[in-house]
């Protein structure tokens, strides 16, 4: 079954950046992205990379981002 884990602090973005980890974006209560991993991230955006050329820029105060973890 697996487990979600929030996302919130630098900490935990740069944990799931040096790991290489697959995260699940949320917006609006609507998931709008799926097993993308970290590339970046600043105060205010997260940058995930689902593919060689497919970048995205999710904003850190709209989205909710979770760690996809296998338990």
């Amino acid at each position: 079954m697996p487990i979600n884990r929030r996302l919130t602090t630098d900490r935990d973005f740069q944990d799931a950046l040096d790991r290489q980890l697959r995260i699940r974006v949320f917006h609006n209560s609507h998931m709008v992205e799926s097993g993308a991993t970290i590339i970046r991230f600043t105060e205010d955006k997260i940058i995930t990379q689902s593919s060689v050329s497919d970048l995205t820029y999710h904003s850190r105060l709209e989205c909710e981002f979770f760690e996809l973890k296998k338990s």
